[in-house]
């Protein structure tokens, strides 16, 4: 399946398991809560959607990745403790909580939310002195003698062996306590994403024409090559900056993202066309509705190349002019909330000034949209759609 299917399952999943009775037990048995493996090549954006997913779910979130850690980081630290049995005193090897486990329970302080998603990514790469470990953890849910809390779903991600030397196979034994969901690269799905992450338009514009390169994993004389939609969406901000800075974006640059030398090499071609037709057709113009007859006549005799990429152009165009249009709105809108707040104020009686009163305010959402970042979740109130500290909101309206 692709990955917004996935999403979706695991979105069911948390629901379902999360889901209580009227006497307020879990409807299925944190024993029978098969944890969720997810398996797929790298960079497709697993981690992303477990985000998502714990926003909309309204849950709490601890995300690891497992090979970063060590079998007493994972496990705990040992301890000796004395016991006794049947009279005799004994010496008995114990484990501190492990790191995993303390880092849920701090999260459920921080948020007071009780219930939330364990994700451990990497989990068939992890060495061999830890293996044992993430075998009790998918049979068991523990990490040494602790227990995951109940209210916590376990999903753990995994690269297939093709895309990682390093992969370890389960057995049948935890295959069959778990829940396995495959993953594949999906161009038209990642898509949709990217419109709403707001990739570069020329990356957009380019895998329009060469979907095929979106996601390559290749080996040859050289060594491994390989493009992922993860390079797509970091590459798409540098050069956001880069243009900023007029700094020009190298085949180099470029190749740092997609590991791909021929992909690079055509990328980085397409950026020069693609600037090249924005100030031959003059998009800025256009979209002024000053449209020079010449340039009829140069898309009635161009290319699909060329036609797709000016569509590109004024489709980049218009949405930032929209974006602004937008922001103008909700700035406007918020303004008229709170004066018809203070209007009520001065009814009620106040001997705070506008601007007392506006900063008070200011204090409350910056409060709010703290609290809603700890959690993950999306904040609350806010201007124009995004989220503003207060000092940001005073700059934005030369508040003094």
């Amino acid at each position: 399946m692709n990955i917004k299917e996935a999403k979706n399952e695991i979105k069911h999943t948390v629901q379902a398991y999360l889901n209580k009775d009227n006497l307020g037990d879990y409807r299925i048995p944190p024993l029978r809560q098969r944890p969720i493996l997810l398996i797929g090549p790298p960079g497709i954006g697993k981690t992303q959607i477990m985000e998502q997913i714990a926003r909309e779910c309204k849950i709490a979130l601890v995300s690891y990745n497992i090979t970063h850690h060590t079998r007493q980081s994972a496990v705990g630290l040992p301890f000796i403790r004395e016991t006794s049995y049947g009279g005799e005193t004994y010496s008995v090897t114990e484990y501190t909580m492990s790191e995993i486990i303390a880092s849920i329970y701090r999260r459920m302080e921080e948020t007071g939310l009780d219930e939330g998603i364990l994700f451990v990514d990497e989990i068939n790469c992890v060495s061999e002195t830890l293996a044992p470990t993430m075998l009790q953890f998918l049979q068991g849910k523990m990490f040494g003698n602790q227990k995951i809390p109940e209210g916590w779903i376990i999903v753990a991600a995994g690269n297939p062996p093709e895309y990682n030397k390093s992969v370890r196979e389960f057995d049948m034994v935890t295959l069959d306590r778990v829940r396995r969901i495959d993953v594949e690269a999906d161009y038209g799905v990642w898509k949709e994403y990217a419109r709403e992450r707001k990739l570069h338009g020329a990356l957009l514009s380019y895998l329009e024409l060469r979907p095929n390169n979106f996601y390559r994993v290749e080996a040859d004389v050289d060594g491994l090559q390989y493009v992922t939609a993860r390079g797509w969406e970091d590459l798409s901000q540098l050069i956001y900056a880069y243009e900023e800075l007029s700094i020009p974006v190298t085949e180099e640059v470029i190749y740092e993202f997609l590991h791909h030398r021929d992909v690079a090499e055509d990328v980085e071609a397409y950026l020069a066309l693609y600037h090249k037709y924005q100030d031959d057709y003059g998009i800025p113009e256009i979209l002024a509705g000053n449209v020079r007859t010449e340039v009829y006549a140069r898309l009635f005799q161009a290319g699909f190349d060329e036609r797709l990429s000016v569509v590109g152009l004024l489709a980049d165009g218009l949405r930032g002019i929209l974006e602004k249009v937008i922001l103008q709105k909700n700035k406007t809108d918020q303004w008229y909330d709170y004066l018809r707040q203070y209007q009520h104020t001065l009814k009620e009686g106040t001997d705070k000034t506008p601007a007392e009163d506006y900063r008070q305010m200011l204090e409350t959402i910056a409060e709010e949209n703290a609290q809603l970042e700890k959690t993950g979740l999306p904040t609350g109130r806010s201007l124009a759609g995004e989220r503003y500290s207060g000092s940001r909101w005073q700059k934005m309206h030369r508040l003094r």
